[in-house]
């Protein structure tokens, strides 16, 4: 076997050996050099160091991936930064080990709130190292830089700057959990009556395009039942399968139909889609159960309750023509649409506040569901603004545009302070 020196030299082996562990020992030094240099940088509220310090610490969400580090060292972390620059802090667990930072700062006049989560997706599959936080050129990589680290670290130095000098408003920060599964800290965040303030903004990547509004979401179950029979018997067998796929096919015509009602200025139209599938148990064998999993996405003002009846209506119409179909649908999981005028004072202030830092006045539709809409439910006015790109969440080589968190960070400060002159 050749390996590059003289097999029979086995002090070849061991110089060869010393090099790779004096190489690997230098490579963790620098690392280690690197990541201390991201932590002093966070404390003296540079966004990017902040960015890159919040992407090394892992907090993949634990019900996406089984072993997910959670909030708890991220929340920690940054409760200690808020701490430290004078904002009053707690940290509380809405559910175990999954916790939410809140911090106050004392302004005057009305009460603005920066949301972030805490939480990312997984790993699995990524193609670079997920906690890193690598620069090549204006990108940083990792897990979470775009999605959303980046736009914690610009509203957490919004924060620092505020809190050195005035003037200011009123100020709370909500950094919370489970955003990316079920959104449990911010449920907990709103519960009883939602957080004292008077307009939010969700540091969601947008591009730095002010975001007023954006798609919920209905899930629906969709059981079909059949009767198990011997695949040569036709004649008693119900195909709970083709039952499912004659409902999928007329859903389609449920989806041009969407397509067909007036359309939204920032969203366009709803859809819907089958996202999952399952049934039968042999290839000889008439299935007798089939499940269809189906997602509708809403627009603001949808209810509910309308879109499960007209999933049931779809399926009306199909049981009308089939007498030996059985099914039955049942709402799993909804979420809002919501949506802020464009006119509002928060859409047309940062417009001009990203105007003073020559950031492109754009107001789009946010396409995904996000934490807003719990805002916007309890009354306050609530808009997505931060830096990245939706397309490079959740990627195998998420990257976020350095330049944008220097730029949303300058945006909010200016914002909040001309929440006040």
């Amino acid at each position: 076997m050749s390996v590059g020196w003289d097999d029979s030299e086995p002090w070849d082996i061991t110089y060869c050996t010393i090099d790779y562990l004096l190489s690997f020992i230098q490579t963790c030094i620098d690392m280690n050099y690197e990541r201390e240099r991201f932590i002093d940088g966070a404390h003296k509220g540079d966004p990017v160091a902040l960015a890159a310090w919040l992407v090394s610490i892992p907090s993949v969400n634990p019900a996406l991936e089984i072993d997910g580090a959670g909030e708890t060292a991220i929340a920690q972390a940054c409760a200690e930064l808020l701490e430290g620059w004078g904002l009053e802090t707690t940290i509380t667990e809405p559910a175990p080990g999954r916790p939410n930072v809140v911090s106050r700062l004392e302004g005057q006049g009305p009460t603005i709130l920066l949301n972030g989560h805490l939480d990312t997706v997984g790993v699995s599959g990524m193609t670079i190292d997920p906690f890193e936080a690598s620069f090549d050129g204006n990108r940083m990589y990792g897990r979470g830089s775009c999605d959303m680290k980046a736009g914690d670290a610009a509203l957490l130095v919004t924060a620092y700057r505020l809190a050195k000098e005035g003037p200011r408003p009123n100020l709370v920060v909500a950094l919370t959990s489970d955003e990316e599964h079920a959104s449990i800290g911010m449920a907990d965040l709103i519960s009883e009556g939602g957080p004292d303030a008077d307009l939010a903004i969700v540091c969601e990547p947008t591009n730095l395009s002010v975001m007023p509004a954006h798609k919920g979401f209905v899930w629906i179950r969709a059981l079909f039942r059949g009767l198990a029979a011997h695949g040569s018997r036709p004649d008693i067998g119900v195909d709970a399968i083709r039952h499912a796929a004659l409902y999928l096919s007329a859903l389609d015509s449920y989806g041009r139909e969407l397509r067909s009602r007036p359309a939204h200025p920032l969203l366009e139209y709803g859809s819907v889609h089958a996202g999952k599938i399952h049934g039968g148990t042999a290839e000889s064998v008439y299935p007798d159960e089939c499940e269809l999993l189906l997602e509708r996405r809403t627009l603001p003002g949808e209810t509910p309750e309308t879109v499960v009846n007209e999933f049931q209506s779809v399926l009306d119409v199909v049981a009308a023509k089939e007498p030996t179909m059985e099914a039955c649908l049942a709402m799993t999981l909804e979420r809002p649409g919501t949506e802020v005028a464009p006119s509002h004072p928060l859409v047309t202030g940062l417009l001009r506040s990203g105007e003073a830092f020559e950031v492109e006045q754009v107001i789009e539709g946010m396409t995904a569901w996000v934490d807003a809409a719990f805002l916007n439910e309890t009354g306050i006015p609530t808009v997505c603004y931060g830096p990245g790109s939706i397309e490079q969440a959740h990627t195998d080589d998420e990257w976020v545009d350095i330049r944008q968190i220097y730029s949303c960070a300058n945006v909010l400060e200016h914002f909040a302070r001309g929440l006040v002159r």
